[in-house]
């Protein structure tokens, strides 16, 4: 009981370690997910989502001219701070400012209130945003850099690392806003190719047609930077990268100390087996099956431990930590890859059971 506590805790850490290390690369796409897009325009100076930097307008009409090219959509980022009327924090909240008429979002709650983005001073709030803003009904009035404006309506779709708090406006209230800031500068651009159009092809047309101010990602091209970003250029990577090694050596540890000292308690028997003709094989065969019932009896708890866990931390970072049937595939080979090792370190002791020795 002992040994599959112990191996019971080293798969847990997997389970949460893999989770956070696959749910932040996820998190980033998230919005991503749910734009309408073949290719994405963006500045050469991209980060990731939240930091897109700028580019001019005019690079978006020059792609709108290149064979193949459907449409060209705009996107406007911008960071507010939110406030109530009636005073209170000034949180950080990001804005999105877009033409509701282009339909860039593939959200249905956003494509059934156009008609309210389109009146003056309105926004529509994600869902997702912390309850620390405060009431998010539709006719409430907040302030957003000291500028009135009301909530239409919400929408769902998750607001990823874009901040705690997500409001999304048209294209009119958001340069009132923001002004004096102007539609000439764009954060992102958003193409859609006409049907039958080669994706490569196309990405690469307009790489070499547009000025190396800019550079051009399909949605695969897209998803590598993120990953990329969130696991090689944050801590993401080093933190939760580390911690599944760690949990994993910590399995094989834990598994190898019960193994060895199953063994060594059992010398007697392993000799006998030895002298009545049982190879090395055959006893390493039961090492290892040791070694794997340990794990698997461990594993099941350890899922079902994960799934609630899994839920908490949905709950608590929004972030999308869902254990897949391809993630429960992957712990349970790494499980047995856990098994297999630590039973292959425990085989050395096999050799002391040897008859003449023991007896």
């Amino acid at each position: 009981m002992l040994a599959i506590g112990g191996v019971f805790i080293a798969i847990l850490l997997v389970f949460i370690e893999l989770g956070f290390f696959i749910a932040v690369p996820q998190g980033g796409m998230l919005v991503y997910d749910h734009l309408r897009f073949d290719l994405l325009l963006c500045s050469k100076n991209y980060a990731f989502q939240a930091e897109p930097w700028q580019f001019p307008r005019t690079r978006l009409t020059d792609a709108a001219k290149a064979p193949g090219i459907s449409q060209v959509t705009p996107l406007f980022f911008a960071g507010a701070k939110w406030q109530e009327p009636k005073g209170g924090d000034r949180l950080d909240a990001f804005v999105i400012g877009f033409d509701p008429a282009a339909k860039p979002f593939a959200v249905t709650d956003i494509e059934r209130q156009t008609a309210t983005l389109a009146q003056p001073d309105t926004v529509l709030v994600d869902d997702a945003t912390r309850s620390l803003f405060g009431p998010l009904a539709a006719s409430t009035e907040v302030l957003l850099d000291n500028h009135k404006v009301t909530i239409g309506g919400d929408y769902t779709l998750g607001t990823g690392f874009l901040g705690m708090a997500v409001a999304i406006m048209n294209e009119t209230n958001f340069f009132r806003l923001f002004a004096p800031r102007t539609a000439d500068i764009v954060n992102l651009g958003l193409i859609t190719l006409t049907p039958g159009t080669d994706l490569e092809t196309a990405a690469a047309t307009l790489s070499k047609a547009l000025p190396d101010d800019v550079q051009v990602f399909t949605r695969d091209g897209v998803k590598h930077h993120e990953d990329k970003y969130w696991t090689t250029r944050t801590s993401v990577g080093l933190i939760f990268g580390s911690g599944l090694i760690i949990s994993f050596i910590v399995g094989i540890m834990v598994l190898y100390q019960t193994l060895a000292t199953q063994i060594s308690r059992h010398l007697p028997q392993f000799a006998t087996l030895k002298a009545i003709g049982y190879g090395h094989h055959y006893l390493a065969a039961v090492v290892m099956i040791e070694a794997a019932m340990i794990v698997l009896v461990a594993f099941v708890p350890a899922a079902v431990a994960a799934l609630a866990i899994y839920a908490q931390l949905r709950s608590a970072t929004l972030l999308p930590v869902v254990l897949t049937t391809q993630r429960l595939i992957a712990v349970l080979v790494i499980t047995l890859l856990m098994s297999a090792a630590s039973a292959f370190l425990s085989l050395s002791n096999l050799r002391r059971a040897d008859p003449a020795d023991v007896f």
